[in-house]
């Protein structure tokens, strides 16, 4: 990656939705080139997708968890599949430290979350899990 292909990461972090035309413009290069480019950022896996990031109003009837889990040693494949399926599982990213495992939830209600914080509780394998229940977003510099 060179510093041309950074700028254009950050120009997409700002406004995924801008166009090639744009993008182009605004680096001074032709069309396809920059085309050209993009389309080696995505083969490469550098951009693996493009979305849209809610702000407050979006995220005002989701509350969001963090749930740290210890587990059995060898269950983390069976924790992992089972936890696939339950669709307020947002991300799994394992750790080091005390805890195994990182899940970020998502739910509509606090009746759902605490539904599936007893499902992720129940799984064969955990041992323990600590919850922490998100309340207000103070910094983001997520893309």
């Amino acid at each position: 990656m060179d510093d041309l292909d950074q700028k254009i990461l950050t120009l997409l972090g700002t406004d995924a939705r801008m166009s090639v035309a744009t993008l182009a413009r605004r680096l001074k290069l032709a069309r396809s080139t920059m085309q050209s480019r993009l389309e080696r950022l995505e083969s490469n896996g550098t951009i693996a997708g493009y979305t849209v990031k809610l702000g407050a109003a979006g995220r005002q009837d989701r509350l969001r968890a963090s749930v740290l889990l210890s587990i059995e040693p060898r269950t983390q494949a069976a924790c992992l599949s089972r936890l696939k399926t339950i669709p307020e599982v947002e991300r799994v990213v394992t750790t080091s430290g005390r805890f195994d495992l990182l899940l970020q939830i998502v739910a509509p209600s606090t009746q759902i979350l605490d539904q599936r914080l007893d499902d992720i509780g129940a799984l064969p394998g955990v041992r323990s899990s600590e919850s922490l229940i998100h309340l207000s977003t103070k910094i983001d510099r997520t893309a």
